[in-house]
């Protein structure tokens, strides 16, 4: 928020929702103090009924202070608790309490207001100290600026920095066709071609990219590509690089074809049976849906690969909640299932431009091998011989996010779609989102790939409104 010259010592208060967002939040600040305000102790006290998320992340953190304060002495809760961090270096965990504390500039008597006071009195006690105050509450960190108050975002909780971007889970070495130099040239490798069953791999020696991972796209173009391939191991100095199918012409999926070098990453990371987690993200238009449902359907329907499909996402509105809907789990989720009921419309149709989705019997086929489910009653489930698609990924949470995914058991593959350009729930961004976190966390496990997508197939309208808009 503002530059701040800190000190060596630090006291890092810690705002309510701090604690809410990361129950661990105590535990990264590596060797400096943590603060903690009545204030902040009697939120949390307010919140911790209910069943409701918030409740038992309210709980949580109560227990995990009760765990702190169970073996010290009311001394040493005055001059601070140990906290115990897997850095070696210990902090300590202190409690504010003023029994006549004054509010800042005779502001009105709130949470927010009185946390404020707290840290400007701590200050002002701890002139050799860097007194700082984290908030994920945008307001108060605004507030706290125009009264001199220190202040901070908390940053642990996002998967990469504002500086940096998700992965685009793709590297391609694309050229001028004036230019005479290779991929090869450009990668300067040695390179072994070895040929298993139907299988293509290239074996690397050389020095590697760095911004090379297992599970990603290596292309010498975008678009009419020649050599398309995926990495499988990587390290330093080696890497094995496997030939992709090319889904482009005869042998599409489910009639399903690529159009680019992203789009046919795309499909061979769907129907490939040693990927279990696949994380698509594109804007609208780019075909995530599409491909995802024609994979879908061609190993539970054709190949048997799978019993069922299960297709859920985040029931979180772009506009105004529209309330109560009555009738099943389903008939619930129907709202939400546009995109679902489009691509199958599209996936549908003959060779005349006639879809057979509206036909009694196919919905009869296709509705006994699909479920539409909600996320809420996903919890203490485990799907078995599951396909499961996850759509509007952005708009989960990285705990949610992680509820979903443990979700997989024996003969699992789940897929997550998103746009983390298009966040509705109020409360995370492109950096701290579900999606965000999954890809970053499994972009260097062996079974998961990434792609973003960047061809589009739009209308003029919608292109246009989405530079003039």
């Amino acid at each position: 928020m503002v530059k701040l010259d800190k000190k060596a010592k630090r006291l890092y208060v810690l705002d309510t929702n701090v604690l809410i967002h990361d129950p661990a939040a105590l535990y990264h600040f590596d060797e400096h103090d943590v603060v903690i305000p009545m204030t902040v102790l009697e939120e949390l006290d307010k919140h911790k009924n209910g069943i409701r998320e918030i409740a038992r992340t309210a709980r949580q953190i109560s227990r995990t202070l009760s765990d702190l304060t169970s073996q010290v002495t009311f001394k040493e809760v005055q001059h601070g608790v140990p906290i115990p961090r897997l850095s070696g270096e210990s902090g300590r965990l202190h409690f504010l309490c003023y029994s006549d504390l004054k509010l800042l500039n005779e502001v009105s008597d709130t949470p927010d207001n009185r946390i404020l006071a707290e840290t400007c009195r701590l200050r002002d006690e701890h002139p050799d100290a860097s007194v700082i105050l984290i908030t994920k509450d945008i307001n108060l960190r605004i507030k706290a600026a125009a009264l001199k108050v220190p202040v901070e975002d908390y940053h642990n909780d996002r998967a990469f920095s504002d500086s940096d971007a998700m992965i685009e889970g793709a590297s391609v070495y694309q050229h001028a066709a004036s230019e005479s130099a290779t991929l090869w040239e450009t990668l300067n490798v040695e390179v072994d071609v070895e040929r298993t069953g139907h299988h293509t791999f290239y074996h690397l020696k050389g020095e590697m990219p760095v911004e090379w991972h297992t599970g990603m796209l290596v292309s010498d173009s975008e678009n009419g590509a020649e050599f398309e391939a995926i990495v499988r191991e990587l390290s330093s100095e080696r890497a094995t690089l496997q030939l992709l199918t090319n889904y482009r012409h005869h042998s599409g999926v489910w009639g399903v074809h690529a159009h680019d070098s992203r789009q046919n990453f795309t499909l061979n990371l769907l129907m490939d049976p040693e990927i279990d987690l696949v994380t698509i993200a594109g804007n609208a238009g780019t075909g995530k849906t599409y491909m995802t449902l024609a994979a879908a359907f061609q190993q539970t329907l054709d190949a048997k690969q799978f019993e069922r499909i299960v297709f859920t996402r985040a029931p979180i509105p772009m506009g105004e909640d529209i309330g109560f809907l009555p009738g099943t789990e389903e008939e619930k989720m129907s709202p939400w299932m546009g995109a679902f009921h489009d691509n199958m419309d599209n996936l549908l149709r003959n060779d005349d431009g006639e879809s057979s989705w509206d036909n009694g019997a196919t919905r009869q086929l296709i509705g006994s091998r699909v479920q539409i489910r909600s996320p809420s009653f996903m919890r203490g489930r485990t799907l078995n011989d599951t396909f499961l698609i996850i759509d509007e990924a952005q708009n989960f949470t990285p705990k949610q996010l992680k509820s979903l995914v443990t979700r997989a058991g024996r003969n699992t593959k789940i897929v997550c779609l998103g746009n983390v350009g298009q966040i509705d729930t109020p409360y995370l961004t492109a950096n701290t989102c579900g999606m965000a976190a999954v890809v970053e966390r499994f972009r260097d496990w062996p079974h998961a790939g990434h792609i973003t997508l960047k061809s589009v197939e739009r209308s003029r309208l919608a292109l246009a409104a989405e530079e003039l808009l």
